[in-house]
């Protein structure tokens, strides 16, 4: 009896590791140069933010001219606003425009600075490698990593209305994080650091960065935002498939309502805790 070729056998179970060995120093040193290389080419460009009175924060410049995002729970209500560079020179900021909606400001400085590049937090992707650059505490360029947790998130601002596409990371943030970035290894902006959850360890929240860039290009053009309003907190749920033929829908995923506010247009439409946007239950 001849024995089976290739084509002849069974089924292959598993993966075949065709990918180079690396061990464990290699890993680790690949890491660490990536993280590096993210916080020289973004860390130019993280400001520390000080209020006239005891408040600071960090913003991160994104236009050669010397526009900073930050939050807007940074500068609300602030009598001066001043930002010092990493270079040390402190300089006074005017604010282009805030909405605490969002929590987002946007901030100018006279000078010619360095400036961080946005990336698509439409590409992020959960377990990437997310970096948070900041002023802690007054540390100014505190650097801290871990990954990308959880997407879709939505997070109530001061102002009680939801802010969604809320990137959640373990990267540490503290108090004087909010308004700094949360970067990818390629030196990318991907969101805006706002938020952890106290005494909590590992729950922190980023604004993504395609919902930071469209605020911010309305509040350079008007200084404000306008917008409409619902009155439901949604989280990105994957649509079972019975559910996406049983009604003809050609989508993978949805909105699942994790609640409703009071006296809402989503509350006068009928929209309840637990239904889906694909459908009401």
């Amino acid at each position: 009896m001849e024995t089976p070729g290739p084509a002849e056998a069974g089924p292959y179970v598993g993966r075949m590791n065709t990918e180079p060995h690396f061990n464990d120093d290699q890993l680790l040193d690949a890491y660490s140069q990536a993280v590096i290389g993210a916080v020289e080419t973004v860390g130019p460009a993280v400001v520390n933010v000080h209020r006239g009175d005891s408040g600071a924060g960090s913003g991160v410049i994104f236009t050669p001219d010397g526009l900073i995002l930050t939050n807007h729970h940074v500068v609300h209500r602030a009598p001066r606003v001043e930002v010092i560079l990493p270079d040390g020179r402190a300089l006074r900021a005017d604010v282009i425009g805030q909405d605490a909606g969002t929590d987002l400001a946007v901030l100018r400085v006279d000078a010619k600075v360095a400036w961080a590049r946005f990336g698509d937090s439409r590409r992020v992707r959960v377990g990437q490698v997310a970096i948070a650059i900041g002023n802690p505490y007054g540390f100014q360029h505190s650097v801290t990593s871990g990954v990308v947790s959880a997407l879709g998130r939505s997070l109530r601002s001061q102002s009680g209305r939801l802010i969604d596409d809320i990137i959640q990371t373990d990267a540490a943030l503290n108090p004087g994080n909010s308004g700094g970035p949360l970067v990818t290894t390629l030196g990318e902006v991907i969101g805006i650091n706002t938020a952890m959850i106290l005494p909590a360890q590992g729950l922190c929240f980023a604004i993504g960065i395609n919902t930071a860039r469209f605020v911010a290009s309305r509040l350079i053009r008007d200084g404000r935002i306008r917008r409409g309003y619902i009155g439901i907190a949604g989280q990105n749920v994957t649509v079972p498939r019975s559910v996406a033929r049983s009604n003809q829908l050609a989508v993978a995923s949805g909105v699942l309502v994790t609640s409703v506010e009071a006296r809402s247009p989503a509350e006068g439409a009928g929209f309840k805790k637990g239904t889906s946007s694909w459908g009401l239950r």
